[in-house]
């Protein structure tokens, strides 16, 4: 077991797949003799190679679509766009060819690739720079999204990622590049599709995603020291979405409040509630709560900044409301 931060358990990752299969390759802006810019490519280039760490002109249609045609002829490449902001420039590669080829050519061709992508709030990085825009990619059918909460699960899902033979969209909020957790030895590819409980409650069911997932945690153990049980549900994967894992977690605590970094509005969310009001809305005491992103361009000033993501306190709050409209506390 050793303990690493989230940077290190990408970067341990691709070095890993990279010795396992050589046809795993790199291709990106500035991730080879930059060394990408935060720094997870570091030490790469020079282990394997300019031919496994590619380095791209700033033109992320290009080199999304020259990974496409490389993942269709066999190899599996792992594509680094610096933002998920910039991943825009890519819509139509990343939706209309490596989400569709599948299906479109019969199944005669997979793509096996991966996009690795940061996003998120809290940089002070302005509005067009600090986007969660993940429903895009979570929308498309013939797209894997997951989006690791912790250095542990950022190195079993990008295994598994890897290892998938579809197009996977791999999330990595910045915020949490720098946090530090245990990482077992020898662990295995996770299976995306796959949510997972990592705190046992009764009286509500907390659940989040990425860096929310995070804060669900920190609320939930703010709660234990009032002596209210939560369930705090990760979903690490977006697409598919574990809605087993979900319900039945909800049915046994009767309430949940889900956090999100991206706007409320048509959010992930939505999804999640709907799929509780499908599966267990007979056993709901109060209605899903929601805790989200403020529906505004992400200010610049701290402050705003601040202001307008959702909080420790904002998720605290609202699950203390839904606990009081139950009876379960005053």
């Amino acid at each position: 077991m050793a303990v690493m931060t989230y940077r290190e358990a990408l970067r341990e990752t691709l070095r890993e797949e990279m010795q396992r299969d050589d046809d795993v390759f790199l291709i990106g802006e500035e991730i080879g003799v930059f060394e990408g810019s935060y720094k997870i490519t570091a030490g790469l280039l020079k282990e394997f190679g300019e031919k496994r760490v590619r380095d791209t002109p700033i033109a992320e249609e290009g080199f999304v679509g020259a990974a496409i045609g490389a993942a269709m002829l066999g190899l599996r490449p792992v594509v680094e766009i610096m933002t998920i902001n910039f991943s825009l420039l890519a819509l139509d590669q990343i939706v209309n060819h490596a989400a569709k080829i599948y299906g479109m050519f019969g199944g005669q061709t997979s793509v096996p690739m991966v996009i690795r992508t940061p996003g998120g709030g809290g940089q002070q990085l302005g509005a067009t720079h600090s986007q969660n825009i993940e429903l895009y990619y979570a929308f498309v059918p013939g797209l894997k999204v997951v989006a690791p909460a912790t250095p542990a699960d950022a190195k079993a899902l990008l295994k598994a990622a890897i290892e998938d033979d579809d197009p996977v969209l791999f999330l990595e909020n910045l915020s949490l590049y720098n946090t530090k957790g245990e990482v077992p030895d020898d662990l295995p590819a996770a299976e995306i599709g796959k949510a997972a409980v990592t705190r046992e409650g009764t009286d509500i069911t907390l659940i989040g995603y990425s860096r929310m997932a995070t804060v669900c945690t920190q609320v939930a153990e703010k709660l234990a020291a009032e002596g209210i049980s939560a369930e705090v549900v990760d979903l690490r994967s977006l697409r598919p979405l574990d809605r087993d894992t979900i319900i039945a977690s909800v049915k046994k605590t009767g309430c949940a409040v889900i956090g999100e970094d991206d706007w409320l509005t048509y959010g992930i969310g939505a999804e999640v509630a709907a799929s509780i009001s499908d599966g267990a809305f007979d056993y709901l005491d109060a209605p899903v709560r929601r805790v989200a992103m403020a529906e505004v361009p992400l200010p610049y000033a701290k402050p705003l900044e601040k202001l307008a993501l959702p909080s420790p306190d904002s998720l605290y709050k609202a699950a203390l409301e839904t606990l009081a409209a139950v009876g379960k506390r005053r």
